[in-house]
């Protein structure tokens, strides 16, 4: 698959995508991450943001440059490919588990970092645009989560990942993944559950299976 990133700090990117299993799936052909420098499509002396309509504090990202590389960006894809545009927001809808598994199922999926105040709202008007977020805080820019989000899907493209291990993983099942230990079998006085010792792997599973459902239980019960 390829993503495309379009934001005004692309040396934020460059070290992650070189890097991990990230970068292992981008060496091995399996996803090709594009940056797309914003400040490119500006001229001169022109600048990225303005003043918001209306008056208020801040700053907010003109249409214009971000528009210019999105025609840019479309216009290569095939009518017949997959695609997504994400713009990354503190407004936008929680970023879960089944967004990165159906991003990761696409052809091509395009995130667009905000910035400042946010981004002028006719981008939505113009384009199939869904606003992402992190959680319930605010950061300084959404490179950030667009690195998250990256990572997130990157991990689930096929072939990326053993597929074994995408099955047992938090969220998978709508729950928390069970604890896990690895030696030594005793730390500071801390042992290793007996159950994972015994090697009764119908009593491994079952506990791992109970463990699950109370971590859940016990941290997310909306799960």
């Amino acid at each position: 698959m390829i993503i495309d990133v379009l934001t005004i700090f692309p040396e934020m990117f460059a070290p992650f995508i070189g890097l991990s299993i990230v970068g292992r799936a981008v060496e091995a052909g399996l996803v090709d991450v594009r940056l797309h420098h914003l400040l490119d499509a500006v001229e001169g002396r022109e600048r990225i943001d303005d003043t918001p309509y209306g008056g208020g504090p801040g700053m907010v990202m003109r249409i214009e440059p971000i528009a210019s590389v999105l025609d840019r960006i479309l216009a290569d894809i095939p009518d017949r490919a997959s695609r997504a545009l994400v713009l990354t927001s503190p407004a936008g809808v929680p970023f879960k588990h089944a967004s990165a598994k159906r991003f990761a199922a696409l052809d091509r999926l395009i995130v667009i970092c905000g910035r400042y105040e946010g981004i002028d709202q006719r981008l939505a008007a113009l384009y199939p645009i869904e606003e992402v977020s992190l959680g319930d805080f605010v950061l300084t820019g959404g490179e950030i989560p667009a690195l998250a989000i990256l990572d997130a899907t990157a991990r689930l493209v096929p072939g990326v990942i053993e597929a074994a291990s995408l099955e047992q993983e938090s969220f998978t099942a709508s729950s928390l993944d069970h604890p896990v230990y690895t030696r030594p079998a005793r730390f500071r006085g801390v042992e290793v559950p007996e159950v994972l010792l015994s090697g009764d792997h119908q009593r491994i599973a079952a506990w791992r299976r109970e463990e699950s459902r109370r971590r859940t239980a016990e941290r997310r019960p909306d799960l």
